[in-house]
């Protein structure tokens, strides 16, 4: 019933930067939190960043003070704005999205990943 749409991963050199797009198909009664994942091979998925409805946003510490989420509810889209990128960050990146599907019922969906390579 929901198709997050991710683009724009890709290769980048250390030092670069890359933008993540996340539209999200429908949002039925609302999108509540949307938030951004990452796994790299070999390790777990985990949390880059997050933003609420009312704007609220959260980064893991290693990514603090390089990107930076946000969001166009005009166009149920989700951003994450990355700037000096390094090797570490190569990952596959995972868009998630908390909606409210009907009354009294919130459901999390993810696209598919999007790779971002970082290397010279």
């Amino acid at each position: 019933q929901v198709q997050l749409v991710e683009s724009g991963g890709g290769f980048v050199r250390p030092g670069g930067s890359l933008r993540l797009s996340c539209v999200a198909s429908r949002t039925f009664f609302g999108i509540n939190v949307m938030a951004w994942y990452r796994q790299a091979p070999g390790k777990q998925r985990e949390l880059v960043a997050q933003i609420t409805s009312g704007g609220n946003t959260n980064y893991t510490g290693s990514v603090k003070g390089r990107f930076t989420i946000s969001r166009d509810s005009a166009k149920n889209t989700v951003l994450l704005q990355m700037t000096s990128l390094k090797p570490e960050d190569t990952a596959v990146y995972y868009c998630n999205a908390d909606i409210t599907v009907r009354l009294g019922y919130h459901y999390a969906f993810w696209g598919q990943g999007t790779q971002v390579t970082v290397s010279s």
